[in-house]
């Protein structure tokens, strides 16, 4: 099994739903475009991929979203080092129909007061259903490391609440820490490092709202 040596995820930059939230009203989810401000945060993301990258190969799997899209080729990355492939479980939580305003923030209330992790938007997904298919990909991807050529980099091109669900399965957080978490910034990045140990370590942690509160014994 050829491991590789860091698995690096990052949210997507700045998109126009994260400046203004009205456009879900006019606009599928999957099809919103970064801001201006969106594509600097990914270039300046790419200066520092690129420089820890460096000549090695990369395998990238990015979501089938616009936003994602658009962050990934403003990453500059070099597609001569770059095996590239669309990944639809990585894609954003559904979060249903969002064209009716008063639903939605009352659906976000409901959310916010039942747990991000349990709560399942109507005609949309839970946190939990996006922990599942992440999984699946998971496993996948795991299998592709049986390749010996497999590049020592992987890059996801993601979102925020996949990239906490990401780390949760691949850590074995429990859903308490899970609960506890912030979404990374738009353009930010963390990475899995293989350690001398032959286990992964996260770079850096997600930022805490809130101290986990765990059921029982395995807090």
């Amino acid at each position: 099994m050829s491991r590789p040596r860091r698995i690096v995820l990052i949210r997507h930059g700045e998109s126009v739903g994260n400046v203004d939230d009205t456009v879900y009203e006019r606009e599928p989810d999957h099809a919103l475009s970064l801001t201006e401000t969106g594509r600097k945060q990914a270039q300046e993301a790419g200066v520092q991929l690129r420089d820890l990258f460096g000549d090695e190969q990369v395998s990238a799997y990015v979501s089938p979203y616009r936003r994602t899209h658009q962050t990934f080729h403003a990453l500059g990355l070099d597609p001569s080092r770059v095996r590239v492939r669309e990944e639809p479980r990585l894609r954003e939580q559904d979060w249903g129909n969002w064209q009716d305003p008063a639903e939605v923030r009352k659906q976000k209330a409901y959310r916010d007061a039942y747990g991000h992790f349990f709560y399942r938007f109507a005609q949309g997904e839970s946190g939990a259903d996006v922990y599942d298919r992440v999984g699946a990909f998971l496993e996948s991807l795991w299998r592709s490391f049986d390749d010996p050529g497999h590049p020592p980099n992987v890059l996801l091109v993601t979102h925020g609440l996949t990239m906490r669900l990401f780390c949760m399965r691949w850590l074995h957080w429990t859903v308490a820490e899970f609960e506890c978490l912030s979404n990374p910034g738009n353009g930010e990045t963390r990475a899995l490092v293989l350690g001398t140990d032959g286990r992964y370590h996260l770079d850096r942690p997600f930022e805490r709202w809130c101290t986990p509160e765990p059921y029982g014994f395995t807090g």
